[in-house]
């Protein structure tokens, strides 16, 4: 019997928890779902990451306005995810900030990825009909973009640490208060998603460079918010690990089939219980499996392709 396909059959609400993790530095976590945050500088506000559609980020938000009543000067995007992008246009923002080959990826595979993260998530996308299209960066960088908080509340600094999730991952780093919003490159007590990932290149330099912050509070993509320089040092870890026994598996099998199996069965004991674990390793397994066989660039994600590869691995 196939399991249900992704996450079409995760319909239950999850319990969202508003942590203050700074004065004025924000982070909302949701038991698995895609974690955002938010930043106050002397009169306004930077936001991290949109939600899926402006419903959802529409709720966010208003969390938020119990808070503060700045406006949202910023809107950062840490890479081209529909479920991070899509709700931007309830932000307001003047500027939407995300690296240059986020700006790309939108441009060359935005609508595919849309299609395919609905079908795979459907509940994130909280009335779907209010996204008016895709989300466009105004500003876009390559190594770094600094912003100043003003108010003597010092910088905020988005940086592209390497190709890893995808190849436009970035993270936004709080120096005065050690702080790091980490996006997708680093979980916490949730599985990764590595359907577009550069394995190799996420599983050293870059998370080397993460790690070379010394970030003492870390929010990751998905998953509880990690504290103490042990507790960022465990998820960076288990990211590390996740990706290792990925590369040890999958390299060491015969084919798509076996590598699947393999990786499944080294794998599950730790993470199986935790979000999106069976959700993601398929496509995971697909993405590694082409990496290693010479496909340089992932191939690009449709709900016809998702299901094929679904019904091959997943049955």
């Amino acid at each position: 019997m196939s399991k249900p396909f992704a996450s079409s059959a995760d319909l239950g609400e999850k319990r969202q928890t508003l942590e203050m993790l700074a004065d004025g530095v924000y982070a909302l976590t949701a038991e698995g779902d895609p974690n955002v945050g938010a930043i106050e500088g002397e009169d306004f506000l930077v936001c991290f990451e949109a939600l899926a559609t402006p419903v959802a980020a529409g709720e966010w938000l208003a969390r938020l306005r119990a808070h503060t009543g700045k406006p949202v000067r910023y809107l950062v995007l840490s890479h081209y995810h529909a479920v991070r992008v899509l709700g931007a246009s309830a932000f307001g923002a003047d500027v939407i900030v995300a690296h240059d080959k986020t700006r790309e990826l939108i441009a060359e595979r935005g609508r595919q990825d849309w299609a395919s993260e609905y079908a795979r998530m459907p509940r994130l996308f909280k009335e779907p009909a209010s996204i008016p299209g895709l989300t466009w960066p105004t500003a876009t960088f390559s190594d770094t973009f600094t912003i100043d908080l003003g108010g003597g509340r010092g910088d905020l600094v988005l940086a592209h640490c390497g190709r890893g999730h995808t190849e436009g991952d970035l993270v936004a780093w709080l120096p005065r208060q050690r702080i790091m919003f980490a996006g997708d490159l680093v979980e916490s007590q949730a599985a990764l998603y590595t359907g577009d990932a550069f394995h190799r290149e996420w599983a050293s330099a870059t998370l080397d460079r993460v790690a070379s912050f010394g970030a003492e509070t870390l929010v990751g993509g998905r998953g509880a918010v990690a504290r103490g320089q042990a507790g960022v040092a465990a998820a960076i870890g288990q990211t590390r690990d996740f990706l290792e026994v990925m590369l040890r598996e999958v390299g060491g099998a015969g084919s798509l089939k076996e590598a699947f199996a393999r990786t499944h069965r080294a794998l599950a004991p730790r993470y199986g219980s935790w979000p999106i674990f069976e959700h993601c390793l398929p496509f995971n397994v697909s993405r590694l499996w082409d990496e290693l066989h010479g496909v340089a660039r992932p191939r690009v994600w449709t709900p016809e392709r998702d299901r094929e590869v679904w019904e091959e691995l997943q049955s």
